[in-house]
């Protein structure tokens, strides 16, 4: 049996949790509501997920491969979502390079990274996006699936190079560097 999966989620005070009939798999949806933020999962047939005396008891209905395999996955999966109401997620994202910037306009992020135009982006609902000195970008909301992918897509609009290291890069991440044609 899976040992994710058979612990249970204990539910923090000011978090309620529900379980109720439909969701995108047409079986059985997860709504969890808290001081940061309501979210919802959709759960698949072969997992059960209860509710009582503030736990959140996920259990599979067979021993088949698949149910085995999605019973650690959606405890872990309920268990960020009553996280992320409670604590939220945060990523930080930083900038290299000389006259690379990052401001706020309105709740829009305007990126001005080497392109002859600037990068306007809007982050998607739940998440909110703060700069500090022009370099540090900080992504955060409840959802952690989603604040990752916000943070991934800011990225991914000029990736850390090998040879000088400018771009956007998460905070603390490693470059790995490579030398130029004339340093042999």
């Amino acid at each position: 049996m899976s040992r994710i999966g058979k612990k249970e989620i204990q539910l923090p005070a000011g978090v309620e949790a529900n379980v109720i009939e439909g969701g995108s798999f047409g079986y059985k949806k997860v709504i969890v509501k808290g001081p940061k933020g309501e979210l919802e999962q959709s759960i698949q047939r072969g997992i059960d997920v209860e509710v009582k005396d503030n736990q959140i008891i996920v259990t599979r209905s067979s021993e088949s491969k698949q149910d085995r395999s999605y019973h650690g996955l959606y405890r872990t999966l309920i268990n960020n979502m009553v996280e992320g109401v409670v604590t939220g997620y945060k990523k930080e994202l930083e900038i290299v390079g000389i006259g690379y910037r990052a401001e706020m306009q309105g709740s829009n992020l305007v990126l001005s990274v080497g392109y002859s135009h600037k990068i306007n982006y809007a982050p998607p609902t739940g998440i909110n996006i703060g700069v500090t000195d022009q370099v540090n970008i900080t992504v955060d909301g409840a959802n952690k699936q989603l604040v990752g992918e916000v943070a991934a897509k800011i990225r991914g609009f000029r990736k850390p190079e090998p040879y000088k290291g400018k771009g956007i890069r998460y905070k603390g991440e490693k470059i790995r560097r490579k030398s130029t044609k004339g340093a042999a």
